[in-house]
């Protein structure tokens, strides 16, 4: 398999060839930010899930640029449980424009640990990725994303896939197994993400 290209500028990480995971544009200095985006389409982003509740950059980037097509698709990050709806509905999204051969998605937040991966992660079982196998590549991709939401991803899955009590139980058991062998600091990962935004 060929190596997945790269980002120098935009805070972003491919996953799979049609599928990246991170974090925002730049929120303090425009011209980095529209380097960013311009970076992003260089890389053949051609669709961004924004599910940041605190912010939407839609009216921004469709005025700069009409090669992107933006949703944005808000929600929290307090560690709450995330509604089976909120996955159905971005992940269909997905789903639909992938169904072009040419699309190639982002599914990004703030700081691109919890939030955009755990929607990416849920994109990942969707198209029949093993549980732990989407996990791994998902962290192999961006070593600081926790996927704080992937139980929720995960219980949304079981849902409309239809899994049977022996499976869910497995799967959860595996995942949280993966979790415990693959432990990561998100508090001082986000310290050092505030730091370096100046924050």
């Amino acid at each position: 398999m060929s190596e997945l290209p790269s980002f120098e500028l935009a805070n972003a990480s491919f996953v799979t060839p049609r599928l990246a995971v991170g974090g925002d544009l730049d929120q303090w200095d425009d011209g980095l930010a529209q380097r960013q985006l311009g970076e992003l389409v260089a890389r053949g982003v051609t669709h961004v899930v924004d599910v940041r509740i605190e912010a939407d950059d839609r009216a921004w980037v469709e005025r700069l640029t009409d090669r992107i097509t933006y949703l944005w698709h808000g929600m929290d990050d307090l560690g709450q449980r995330v509604p089976p709806a909120w996955f159905e509905s971005g992940v269909t999204w997905v789903e639909e424009v992938l169904e072009d051969p040419d699309a190639v998605v982002l599914t990004h937040c703030h700081m691109g640990i919890n939030r955009g991966p755990s929607l990416g992660y849920a994109v990942l079982l969707a198209q029949g990725s093993d549980v732990v196998d989407a996990l791994a590549a998902v962290r192999a991709a961006r070593p600081i994303a926790a996927v704080a939401y992937a139980e929720d991803a995960l219980r949304w899955w079981h849902a409309r896939s239809g899994a049977t009590a022996s499976q869910r139980r497995d799967d959860r058991a595996r995942l949280k197994a993966w979790r415990r062998e693959n432990p990561l600091d998100v508090v001082r990962i986000i310290a050092q993400r505030r730091r370096a935004e100046g924050g």
